[in-house]
């Protein structure tokens, strides 16, 4: 059997996976938030989708290809299908938004919940195997059953518990705390299903093919950067429900006033004052 290390960066690759989850996370519960607050079905989704952005594509993908730049087995090299990679990430963002859809749509239920909860979970680990299934090494690839079960359970808990948090939380502390729940969640997934691998060396050897992990960390840093920048804009320029309180409020005030009277104009001649009813009176000349 082969040695495999998950941590050949010692702590830095888990401190910037979990960092990483974080403030994915983070993003993804705010705009949770405003989809809360929006007022129609499109807004709402349109914010679901933002959510589904921030979690599945920097909390859950981006933590997953981060985790496994200190991943290694020994004496072999390692290279990633850069296609599998991609629709791992597809595959990250779409299930997390299918089950946000289906818990943040309609009145709030906590069987919507469970069940946007299985398909989210079911779609991490799905990104996570796939991802998994991208990493082209000169061994033989073998998973633990039980372990493999474990992870997906935990995926499906840990996602039912993030949508819960989604439609629940509110305040500054609530959401942070949430997110850094989230991200335990997350990290917790990732390591139990890599622990559920184990690789054995091949006798003969054989042209390894693909990207290296460092070819494809900076348009994955670069992507990610655009979309956590992308997200904070959208949510910073985006009216919150106190804004839009505000102006209503204004409105009403405003709407509520009485009409003012123009001014009276000049009477330079006096006729006002020298005007009767039934007769009228005209300036003398001097």
């Amino acid at each position: 059997m082969a040695h495999i290390d998950h941590f050949g960066y010692g702590p830095i690759t888990p401190t910037l996976s979990y960092a990483l989850s974080v403030l994915g996370s983070l993003l993804g519960l705010i705009c949770a938030l405003r989809a809360r607050e929006a007022s129609g079905t499109a807004q709402r989704a349109w914010w679901l989708m933002l959510a589904a952005w921030a979690i599945g594509g920097t909390a859950i993908w981006s933590m997953h290809f981060v985790a496994m730049l200190g991943f290694s087995v020994t004496g072999e090299r390692i290279r990633y299908d850069v296609a599998l990679t991609a629709a791992s990430a597809v595959i990250a963002i779409v299930m997390v938004g299918v089950g946000l859809l289906i818990a943040g749509l309609g009145r709030p239920r906590l069987v919507k919940v469970i069940v946007g909860g299985v398909v989210s979970g079911l779609g991490v680990a799905a990104m996570h195997y796939t991802g998994m299934a991208a990493m082209r090494v000169n061994a033989e690839i073998h998973y633990d059953p039980v372990r493999v079960g474990l992870s997906i359970a935990i995926a499906v808990v840990a996602a039912s518990v993030a949508l819960w948090l989604a439609g629940n939380v509110k305040g500054t502390g609530a959401v942070v705390g949430s997110a850094l729940i989230m991200g335990i969640a997350v990290n917790g997934m990732h390591f139990t299903g890599m622990y559920a691998m184990s690789a054995e060396h091949r006798d003969l050897e054989s042209q390894v093919s693909g990207a290296t992990a460092s070819s494809l960390l900076v348009p994955i840093i670069l992507a990610v950067i655009l979309v956590v920048i992308a997200l904070i804009y959208a949510v910073l320029a985006a009216p919150t429900a106190d804004d839009r309180a505000g102006a209503a409020y204004l409105a009403s005030r405003m709407a509520a006033r009485p009409a003012e009277t123009p001014p009276a104009q000049p009477d330079p001649h006096g006729l006002a004052s020298r005007n009767v009813p039934g007769q009228t009176r005209f300036p003398t000349r001097r």
